[in-house]
C-alpha cells in the first residue's frame, strides 16, 4: 500500500485540522514539537504522509501530485486556480471576501467609473470586476496591509478578507461589497481520486462524522 500524503497550509488551519484527523486516529506526535526542523512526518502503520506548507503553495503539491490531498482556505483555491478537486467545506476558518474602502468609493462602484484595486489576491479582483461587476480596474498587488492603499491615495479600494471589520473601521473604511464566503477546505489531486478512490473517500467520511 504507497503512501498517501497530506498537504497542510501552516497555521491556524494546520492546527484545526490535526485535531480533527487526531480523533479519526490519524496520529502525528512529531508535528506537535514547535521545535522540530522536520519537514515530513510520517504514520507508518496508516502509510499516510504529511508536510507543512505555505498556503498559496498547497494547491500546487496537490495539482502535481506531490500531496493526494490538501487543506486550504477557499481564498487561496480561488487565487490559485489550479486544476484539482475541492471536495469538501470544512466550515471552519470562516470569513468574507470583500471590496472595501471609504464611503466616498462607493459612488465610484455603481457608476462603473476606472478605479485602481489594491489586493493580495489581484486573480480574484480581476475576476469579479470583469467577469461579475463588468467594471474596468487597474489591479495593484500589493503583500502587506492592503488597508494602507485608500488611506495614501494608491487606491480607491481594496479587495481583501474580513473576518471582524476591527481593523477596517479603526482606519476609516467598511465593507462595500461582498464578492464570497470563505472556509477551510479539502482538495484532492485528480489523478489520487481515480487511483485511490477507496481509501479517499474513507477519510473524508470519516472526517464528516468527527466535524
Amino acid at each position: 500500500m504507497r503512501y498517501l500524503t497530506f498537504a497542510l497550509a501552516k497555521g491556524r488551519l494546520a492546527k484545526k485540522t490535526l485535531t480533527y484527523l487526531e480523533k479519526m486516529g490519524i496520529e502525528m506526535e512529531e508535528m506537535k514539537d514547535p521545535d522540530t526542523r522536520k519537514l515530513i512526518f510520517v504514520n507508518e502503520d496508516l502509510r499516510i504522509k504529511m508536510f507543512l506548507s505555505k498556503a498559496s503553495d498547497v494547491p500546487t503539491y496537490v495539482e502535481y501530485g506531490a500531496a493526494d490531498i490538501g487543506v486550504v482556505g477557499k481564498d487561496t483555491i480561488l487565487e490559485e486556480g489550479r486544476k484539482l478537486y475541492e471536495v469538501m467545506d470544512l466550515g471552519f476558518g470562516k470569513c468574507t471576501m470583500c471590496v472595501c474602502g471609504p464611503e466616498s468609493a462607493r459612488e465610484l462602484l455603481q457608476h462603473q467609473q476606472l478605479i485602481r484595486v489594491a489586493s493580495k489576491y489581484p486573480n480574484i479582483a480581476k475576476d469579479y470586476f470583469n467577469n461579475i461587476k463588468h467594471q474596468t480596474v487597474e489591479v495593484i498587488k500589493l503583500h502587506g496591509s492592503v488597508e494602507l492603499a485608500p488611506i495614501v491615495g494608491l487606491a480607491e479600494v481594496i479587495v481583501d478578507i474580513v473576518e471582524t471589520g476591527t481593523t477596517l473601521k479603526e482606519n476609516g473604511l467598511m465593507v462595500l461589497e461582498e464578492i464570497c464566503p470563505l472556509s477551510a477546505r479539502v482538495v484532492v489531486n485528480q489523478v489520487s481520486m481515480k487511483m485511490e478512490n477507496e481509501r479517499i473517500t474513507g477519510i473524508l467520511n470519516a472526517l464528516k462524522k468527527v466535524m
